[in-house]
């Protein structure tokens, strides 16, 4: 997704819309938890005024993440609004600034840092997909409900009622 700076200073001042798929695919093999990421729709506009180029675009798409408790493959969409400047001119580099080499700005780079930094810590997969990819029992446990944990009564508490009930069988023999 590139930007011609000769295009730029030719509309003087007037913004130059684009909107383009970008494959971005590549960021999935970074060290992130993104296991696939579809191509990105970027739609935007750019403007150039003095040596200062303004560009304001939506990047929309959907990333695949591992689910937080079962990791599954869960789709994630997102669409993120993002607003970078950058200057043709080395003496005004600052940290909201980026300085463009060459004739050409290529928003690539700048579209991959959004997504990266718009990714969520943690998803979850939908309650269906949830519970047919979770484990009921392994080696040593056994998943039981609130249900299941209720009905059960803790043995030791069972020896104790059954050890208060005689003490007030034998009050209620006494008198």
């Amino acid at each position: 997704m590139k930007l011609y700076i000769q295009k730029l200073k030719q509309l003087q001042g007037e913004p130059v819309s684009f909107r383009e798929e970008a494959d971005i695919s590549d960021i999935a093999n970074l060290d992130n938890d993104i296991r696939r990421i579809e191509p990105v729709l970027v739609d935007g506009t750019a403007r150039m005024v003095g040596d200062d180029i303004t560009c304001d675009f939506q990047i929309q798409g959907t990333m695949i993440l591992p689910c937080a408790r079962t990791l599954v493959d869960v789709a994630y969409d997102f669409s993120i609004h993002a607003i970078e400047t950058f200057t043709t001119t080395s003496y005004r580099e600052e940290d909201e600034v980026f300085l463009v080499n060459g004739e050409v700005l290529d928003l690539i780079p700048f579209i991959k840092e959004n997504v990266l930094l718009e990714m969520p810590l943690r998803v979850f997969a939908d309650d269906d997909k949830l519970e047919a990819n979770t484990m009921k029992e392994g080696k040593g446990w056994t998943l039981v409900t609130e249900e299941e944990q209720s009905e059960k009564v803790d043995p030791r508490l069972e020896k104790l009622k059954s050890l208060l009930d005689d003490n007030s069988n034998e009050k209620d023999s006494k008198e």
